[in-house]
């Protein structure tokens, strides 16, 4: 999953070699915090927000075995 989130944010940003992904885990759930070059934020958030709502949707619809629940937060 961090490869997908990866993928994702590498795509859409300027600075593809500055994108790092941390990982916060816990028993219910899988935090993506995704940390980009100040110039590429905006990319990564989209117009309104929808970028990032639309890479969060597509995290939390994927299938777990163990229950868990998979999000992504955008660090400024």
């Amino acid at each position: 999953m961090q490869q997908l989130v990866e993928f994702m944010v590498k795509n859409l940003v300027d600075h593809p070699d500055e994108v790092q992904i941390v990982v916060s885990e816990s028993s219910h759930s899988v935090v993506y915090e995704v940390h980009v070059n100040e110039e590429d934020i905006g990319k990564v958030i989209g117009r309104g927000g929808r970028i990032a709502e639309a890479m969060r949707t597509l995290v939390r619809s994927v299938p777990t075995t163990d229950g868990r629940r998979f999000t992504v937060e955008i660090a400024s």
